[in-house]
């Protein structure tokens, strides 16, 4: 046992790392360690000969382990104090310029027309972007031959051979949220539902996916006048001019009856857009009083109930508020874009305080 002790202690002590250290403890006092081996002898032992060894090697077993816990310390006492010796940092040294990111630009113009819409009463609405072919058609009183449900215009999703279920959509358009909306909450209801949209179209001015928000209110006493107020408030907000006018033209739209089409009064001047003055005319939004159906879809009683609807595109706002030209420049990830276009994150625009400062 002298033995024994004298050599792993001197092994121990000569130990340069963690790795040399854990090797010594396996060969001492591992379950196949001498120590161990020794250990399995004291049963071939006589009674007053295990009285003898068995305390004496289990005071072995402790000094060693002892030694081991000790030279452990001790390395990480020197490893620490040579990662304090070569790495240092000179506090004296001035700072680098402190970098902040930016907003996008549609994340801007969301934040901007959801602090319209909310003094103006309404709350935001949000919905799932795979929709099931119900509820991005069938509840909007889109019928089954209508262009929109073509495979060249939307993205349906996969289904295995054999599956009988109704087919899933990457929703073309966020007006099943205002589906959702009136079968979760019910009537009056007043919300706007901002988000991602996919379609089959990429040029300046489309991209498979883009945003919108579309409106809904929905009550006993709705007309096309309110209709016509709200809009007229959130472009004067939106672009922060005193005034403007509108020009309401008849369209149709499966999920609205009647259906307009609604441009704005404006004028180029160099090349910049100036809203609310000149002798042109550009469309900027679909609205209309909500189809009967659709009220209907949404668990609404039409007999009762009646409303208005409008879908807006957040991108084509955000291009012609801040003079953006090209639809794509929004999804190629370019930080000289970003910097170039991008508002300050701390800035939260609000109608008191001004929206784009």
């Amino acid at each position: 046992m002298d033995d024994l002790k004298a050599k792993y202690l001197g092994q121990i002590a000569d130990a340069g790392d963690e790795n040399a250290l854990e090797a010594i403890r396996v060969a001492a006092v591992g379950k196949k360690g001498e120590v161990a081996l020794k250990m399995r002898e004291l049963g071939k032992m006589t009674p007053e000969e295990r009285q003898v060894a068995g305390p004496a090697l289990n005071a072995l077993k402790d000094e060693i382990n002892s030694a081991l816990s000790a030279k452990k310390a001790a390395l990480a006492d020197a490893a620490l104090d040579e990662r304090l010796r070569t790495e240092w940092l000179d506090v004296t040294l001035p700072t680098r310029a402190r970098r902040q990111g930016s907003i996008h630009p549609v994340s801007q113009a969301t934040e901007e027309l959801t602090a319209i819409f909310a003094e103006l009463g309404f709350s935001v609405a949000e919905g799932p972007r795979i929709e099931t072919d119900w509820h991005n058609f069938d509840a909007l009183n889109i019928p089954g031959h209508h262009p929109a449900r073509a495979e060249m215009d939307t993205f349906y999703m996969h289904r295995a051979e054999g599956d009988n279920r109704p087919p899933h959509v990457l929703r073309t358009h966020t007006s099943p949220v205002q589906i959702r909306s009136m079968e979760k909450q019910g009537a009056p209801i007043r919300v706007i539902c901002p988000g991602g949209v996919y379609r089959a179209d990429y040029d300046q001015t489309h991209t498979p996916m883009f945003h919108q928000v579309e409106g809904l209110a929905i009550d006993k006493d709705i007309s096309m006048a309110n209709l016509k107020w709200v809009l007229e408030e959130f472009v004067k907000a939106f672009f922060e001019v005193d005034d403007v006018e509108l020009r309401f033209r008849a369209s149709h739209f499966p999920f609205t009856e009647p259906s307009a089409e609604v441009d704005i009064r404006c004028s180029w001047d160099n090349g910049q857009l100036k809203i609310g003055e000149g002798d042109d005319w550009m469309e900027i939004l679909g609205s209309g009083m909500v189809h009967p159906k659709v009220i209907a879809a949404g668990g609404i009683d039409p007999e009762v109930y009646q409303g208005f609807a409008f879908g807006i595109g957040i991108d084509r706002l955000a291009m012609l508020k801040y003079g953006i030209p090209d639809l794509r420049a929004f999804f190629d990830s370019d930080l000289r874009w970003l910097r170039h276009y991008g508002f300050a994150a701390l800035d939260m625009p609000n109608l008191h305080g001004g929206l784009s400062r």
